[in-house]
């Protein structure tokens, strides 16, 4: 335990006296300082037993004694020692009176006891008290150790409990709770995650102190710019010389778990992209083979196949136009590292679905493909639904609601998402087009994030609303609107009602108010000027397409 004035008084060697502040004699002592200056205070650090003879004191003026002493205090002086039989025969009453009122100790040294034995004592307690808490930081330090060894973070965690007198808790990258110690902690440690949140927004190492039921200290754990973990410490009070030890013993310990965790991360990506290039290349059997027990279980269960992408507007619409990547080649075998870009959608949605699956017990493979993500999830799983909430938060800052999203955002949305249907192995290739098509619906949409079901649902008709569909449409009918516009006949207007009806003239004829030969004459115009014939099916099919597209552009 830390030297005291109490211990100082109790030291039988020294013979000293107290003349004030008896009810303050348990505060720690930091160093015994000798000063006969009249304003020592410039040359204090606090916490020092200020030792004086008055040699250049008016001790007996209580205005003097009153100023001296309350600077003192202030400065955090945790006594004084004032020496009898040198410059006075006895402490002046003024000084007393002063220390007193004060409320700071005033110890009265004997003539016999030299000021050099009071430094001595206090050295000599101090380097003790230094010496306990290296040696009960060491010992904690191989209990730690062991504990992280035996039972991983979770005996770690307690056994760093144990030592400080607290509880301790480990977040992951997403700033859940990962463990915690004891076990009611774990419902305290979970209401400072955004906390920890703000923490991992600075470079590591970093650390804070956080107020509230008690004193908690954060710690980000890692080597990157950008920490992978963090540590919370929570006690009664500040943390002493051993219980410093102890928790620098824990960081180093986490960290050093933290950064090959990376490793075997950064390998399980590997292995992951080469199972997935093998499923998407069609031989299903060796990827099963490949993916052994990492993977294995995710390929026994119907899985969802996640395409996400971040890339610039103009980017985006480069790639949609020029660059489809339905049906193209997997995704490179060798995974690349998740940019270290604060801020970046992917890695946080690569952080939201791994962090999901741990939680849950599931298998997640998660490939980083450039300015993409490619996730296989189990379907109906913790990671899927995690994909889903992320986008939301996303969709919901940026202040559009989800139904009033469509066509708001444009390409102008840097990060969208791709959901395919449940599949499995076999149809693993099928599920990466689905997700391909949900993404590229997304991009067109201002979605962050489409299922590939909702496009089997639902209309083929607002994937019309497009500038190249309505390009295509208004090149298609030109020819006889500028027919109508000379006022010879309607013939746009007689198509649709043609078409509509599956091509009965009476019914089609009756809706338009003509006779249905009348009809047949403006049809044979419409064949004539597009130099197409209406008996071929993909000729209609085409013409109905670019008259809704046109309807839905204002026509």
């Amino acid at each position: 335990m830390p030297l005291t004035l109490a211990s100082l008084v109790q030291h039988s060697a020294l013979k000293l006296t107290v003349r004030a502040g008896e009810d303050r004699l348990d505060v720690p002592v930091r160093w015994a300082h000798v000063s006969e200056l009249a304003d020592p205070v410039p040359y204090m650090e606090g916490g020092e037993l200020l030792l004086i003879t008055a040699l250049k004191l008016d001790a007996d003026d209580p205005e003097v004694m009153r100023r001296y002493v309350k600077r003192l205090a202030g400065a955090g002086v945790v006594g004084i020692g004032f020496a009898i039989g040198v410059t006075y025969d006895e402490i002046p009453k003024a000084l007393v009176d002063a220390a007193d009122e004060e409320g700071l100790p005033l110890l009265e040294v004997p003539r016999r006891t030299p000021f050099l034995a009071i430094s001595k004592a206090v050295s000599a307690a101090i380097a003790a008290d230094q010496y306990r808490a290296v040696t009960a930081g060491f010992a904690a330090q191989r209990e730690l150790t062991k504990q992280a060894l035996n039972e991983g973070p979770e005996g770690l965690l307690a056994a760093l409990a144990g030592q400080v007198d607290g509880w301790a808790a480990l977040y992951d990258a997403s700033g859940s709770v990962v463990a915690a110690a004891p076990d009611w902690a774990g419902r305290r440690a979970a209401r400072l995650t955004p906390d920890v949140e703000r923490l991992r927004e600075r470079p590591a190492p970093a650390s804070s102190v956080v107020g509230g039921e008690d004193r908690v200290e954060l710690h980000s754990l890692g080597t990157g710019r950008r920490p992978r973990a963090a540590l919370a410490v929570g006690t009664a009070g500040a943390l002493g010389t051993a219980e410093r030890y102890a928790v620098h013993s824990a960081i180093a310990l986490l960290t050093l778990t933290t950064e090959r965790s990376r490793s075997l991360h950064a390998a399980e990506q590997r292995i992951g992209a080469a199972v997935l290039g093998m499923l998407l290349a069609g031989e299903p059997d060796h990827a099963r083979a490949v993916a052994g027990d990492l993977y294995g279980e995710l390929l026994d269960a119907p899985f969802r196949l996640i395409i996400a992408e971040s890339v610039s507007a103009s980017a985006g619409r480069a790639h949609a136009d020029g660059h489809a990547r339905v049906g193209a080649a997997p995704p490179s075998k060798t995974a690349v590292a998740v940019p270290d870009v604060k801020g970046d959608p992917l890695e946080g949605l690569a952080e939201v679905v791994e962090s999901a699956a741990v939680r849950s017990g599931e298998s997640v493979l998660v490939v980083p493909d450039g300015e993409r993500l490619v996730v296989l999830a189990v379907d109906g799983g913790a990671a899927v639904e995690a994909c889903g909430d992320y986008a939301a938060v996303l969709e919901s800052a940026r202040g559009v609601p989800r139904e009033q999203a469509a066509g708001a955002a444009g390409d102008e949305d840097e990060f969208v998402v791709g959901l395919s249907a449940p599949a499995g192995p076999i149809a693993a290739r099928a599920a990466y087009k689905q997700a391909e098509q949900a993404l590229s619906v997304a991009r067109r949409r201002g979605r962050f994030l489409v299922e590939h079901e909702e496009l089997a649902a639902g209309s083929v008709l607002p994937l019309l609303a497009d500038d190249a569909v309505r390009a295509f449409a208004d090149g298609l009918l030109r020819a006889l609107h500028e027919h109508d516009a000379t006022g010879r006949g309607d013939l746009v207007a007689s198509l649709r009602a043609w078409l509509s009806r599956h091509g009965q003239w009476d019914a089609a004829a009756a809706d338009l108010g003509v006779h249905r030969h009348t009809l047949r004459y403006r049809m044979r115009r419409v064949e004539e000027i597009l130099g197409r014939s209406l008996d071929d099916p993909d000729v209609r099919m085409e013409l109905w397409l670019a008259l809704k597209a046109t309807a839905a552009a204002g026509e």
